[in-house]
């Protein structure tokens, strides 16, 4: 059986697995006695959707139709805030142009994505700030760069590096790498990977036809997003905004 097939059927049973223990916790919160066994009961149910929408944008796109990276990542960041970032007080934003990608590829990216949110959310020491992670999502010629951004300092974070190492595996796959940044009150992990030639060619209608479009009007500087540590490193000109 042809290994695409397998993991689609293990993606598959998972979900049913997971919608069946959504299904057990949701009837024993109907069932219980008390508000504070239905509270608890009913948080364990949500925290079950959350893993769920997760692993449903985990899954292996199927077809070979190029799929919209941005609207890709989003989704797969919701289902990140409803699961773990919320539960943790972490904030998530995005900061994205339009990227058109092989269905596989996407895949890996938001694989890679989901490992590095994650090793942010675990590892960053926020100290007495509020947490905040961005996604910066972009493309320059061939090359696509995607950052995430955190607002931690990097106490505790060298210990840690070898579990980017599944990350940096898929990012060979990609033909792309990983690099680190630090700072006092922030810390960066880029992934850059190069287009295939289609992708390229995907890309470079898609930026066409965005020039050929009429310019929105300009927001005013009032309306601009106050500058912090983070947003100093997004460049001004994307569009930020949380999922």
């Amino acid at each position: 059986m042809p290994e695409g097939v397998l993991l689609r059927e293990l993606h598959h049973r998972v979900t049913n697995g997971v919608a069946f223990a959504i299904n057990l916790v949701s009837a024993a919160a109907i069932r219980a006695e008390g508000a504070e066994a239905k509270g608890a009961l009913s948080d364990v149910a949500e925290l079950l959707h959350g893993y769920a929408d997760v692993h449903r944008a985990l899954g292996m796109p199927p077809g070979d139709t190029l799929i919209q990276a941005a609207t890709y990542i989003r989704k797969l960041g919701c289902g990140m805030r409803r699961a773990v970032l919320d539960r943790m007080n972490i904030q998530l934003a995005f900061a994205t142009q339009p990227l058109a990608l092989q269905p596989q590829r996407c895949w890996h990216l938001g694989l890679i994505v989901h490992e590095l949110v994650m090793h942010a959310a675990r590892h960053a020491c926020f100290d007495a700030r509020a947490g905040q992670i961005r996604i910066k999502l972009t493309r320059t010629g061939a090359l696509v760069n995607c950052v995430i951004l955190d607002n931690g300092s990097r106490p505790a974070r060298e210990a840690s590096d070898r579990e980017l190492r599944i990350a940096r595996d898929i990012a060979r796959a990609l033909g792309g790498r990983i690099e680190q940044g630090f700072g006092a009150e922030f810390t960066s992990i880029v992934l850059s990977f190069p287009l295939t030639e289609r992708e390229r060619g995907a890309n470079w209608s898609i930026a066409t036809r965005q020039m050929r479009a009429p310019r929105r009007t300009r927001v005013t500087a009032s309306n601009r997003q106050s500058a912090d540590v983070l947003g100093g490193l997004l460049s001004p000109f994307h569009h930020m905004d949380a999922p």
